[in-house]
């Protein structure tokens, strides 16, 4: 049981490093050319980790109200960076300004809208498979009767990585929207919910109404 257990922590540091050795491509420098492959890399890295640990099992279990839970949870995310973007102009906490957002939002908008669609699409499913539905759901498992606390642990190691960025608002708002999705699929224990919450908040944010 022991070696089981031990195996089972090589496994899921592997993955982790997997992951994070990917995402380094998505922070190459503002502009640059080789964001679209980054994208492409990184996101397939996390789901094949995510294939590779769990094999999807017990992941998805959609139903209307959990998708409907989703479609909700996407537009209260959006609700809170339109306030957020607010306060930001306002009173611009930590020298955060919107020269911020607009670094965040070049990387996606300088492309085609069908390319677009593509980038945000794997981005959603990549990131809820590997930490909704891979690193989120084992750190519930270990913590047991604290389980919730898994929901932003995972949130705050997807956003310590895009402290490599040097964007504190890109720190800031995945944390932030890593928890609502965290919660999303905490409580549907459906991924699909999470996944569906996450690109209709992408679309919305980056090519429907930007918030800037």
């Amino acid at each position: 049981m022991r070696s089981t257990k031990n195996d089972s922590v090589v496994k899921y540091a592997v993955g982790g490093l997997i992951v994070f050795v990917g995402m380094q491509l998505l922070f190459v420098p503002h502009g640059s050319p080789y964001f679209v492959y980054g994208v492409f890399l990184a996101t397939f890295c996390m789901m094949g980790v995510a294939i590779w640990l769990t094999a999807l099992r017990n992941l998805f279990n959609p139903r209307v109200w959990t998708l409907a839970i989703g479609v909700l949870s996407a537009f209260l995310l959006y609700g809170v960076f339109y306030g957020g973007n607010v306060l930001i102009e306002k009173l611009k906490p930590f020298g955060i300004q919107q020269t911020s957002e607009s670094t965040i939002y070049s990387l996606i908008s300088s492309h085609p809208i069908e390319l677009q669609i593509v980038i945000l699409a794997l981005d959603a499913v990549g990131f809820e498979l590997y930490f909704r539905g891979t690193l989120q759901k084992r750190l519930a498992l270990s913590l047991k009767n604290k389980a919730i606390l898994g929901v932003f642990l995972a949130a705050f190691i997807d956003s310590a990585i895009h402290l490599i960025s040097l964007n504190l608002l890109w720190v800031i708002t995945t944390f932030v929207a890593d928890s609502v999705w965290g919660l999303t699929y905490f409580y549907t224990k459906d991924l699909s919910s999470s996944i569906a919450s996450h690109f209709i908040w992408d679309v919305a944010i980056f090519v429907i109404a930007p918030i800037k």
